[in-house]
């Protein structure tokens, strides 16, 4: 059974009496070539086990259950149940959960599911849920060697852009500061049934072992950095303290001792001043 063929999809999903949903920004991937680069760069491999988020038909699970010692895939859509009974019977190594993954307990499933294995994320995710998800499994800190996942592509360029640079956003801070992400391939939008209207990259984060910055500082991190770009276009000054309360002095005397000019911008910082401007100005306010 080739999953990706049209025909075949057509006629199993029809079988099944099922109908896309736009609300849950399903498109089944229809290009062959796509699913083996996934689970090639994924880390779907012997002595891995694999959590996919999002199965569609099977598409992927196929591909990530031939190559891994088993895969967990969470779908939320229980249409889909019967549809995966029949794509992917011949495996002996799948679990699906029919859970939304924003509720799924993802620490149980990997001790349970996944004893004596590596662990790693494989999804071709919606497009509206992306930074919900990625953010989920970054805080989670989950014990995994990879999150392989594929999103729109200027999504993809956002999460994977240089931290300071003119591309970059609160959501590339955060994945930068959760590991490292860079972007693997692009896929155009053809490559799905039904096709979306952009194109699609996959992306490959790998989360750091050890945090850039201890609990406490961590959360004053991240309120300062939201409070910086939810008002990129003012300096660090003016947004840092409008937000968070902190006299505009306190910043000023932090950033010359960053070296940094008292007109910067949050967005402007790379990832060694963001985190160092973070633990400085912390220590004014306590």
């Amino acid at each position: 059974m080739i999953l990706t063929n049209i025909g075949t999809i057509k006629e199993i999903l029809s079988r099944h009496g099922f109908s896309f949903s736009k609300g849950l920004g399903q498109n089944f991937i229809i290009n062959p070539d796509i699913c083996p680069k996934i689970a090639e760069n994924g880390n779907a491999e012997k002595g891995f086990g694999i959590i996919e988020i999002g199965t569609g038909i099977g598409v992927l699970t196929a591909e990530l259950a031939r190559r891994a010692d088993k895969v967990c895939a969470v779908e939320i859509d229980s249409r889909l149940m019967p549809v995966l009974e029949e794509t992917l019977h011949e495996f002996n190594n799948i679990k699906i959960f029919n859970e939304d993954i924003m509720k799924c307990d993802l620490q149980r499933i990997i001790k349970e599911e996944f004893s004596g294995l590596k662990t790693a994320v494989c999804a071709n995710l919606p497009y509206y849920i992306t930074s919900p998800v990625l953010m989920l499994l970054l805080e989670s800190r989950l014990p995994v060697e990879s999150i392989t996942v594929m999103v729109q592509k200027e999504a993809a360029q956002r999460l994977c852009a240089k931290v300071g640079s003119r591309e970059s956003g609160a959501i590339t801070v955060a994945v930068n500061y959760y590991g490292t992400a860079k972007q693997l391939f692009s896929v155009s939008r053809g490559s799905f049934m039904p096709s979306p209207n952009v194109d699609s990259a996959v992306i490959k984060i790998e989360p750091r072992n050890v945090p850039l910055l201890n609990e406490n500082d961590e959360k004053f991190f991240f309120k300062m950095v939201k409070s910086g770009f939810s008002q990129r276009r003012k300096t660090a000054a003016n947004a840092v303290s409008s937000m968070m309360n902190i006299p505009k002095n306190n910043i000023y005397t932090v950033l010359r001792a960053l070296g940094l000019s008292e007109s910067s911008r949050i967005e402007e910082l790379d990832m060694t001043q963001l985190t160092e401007f973070s633990k400085l100005l912390k220590k004014t306010v306590n």
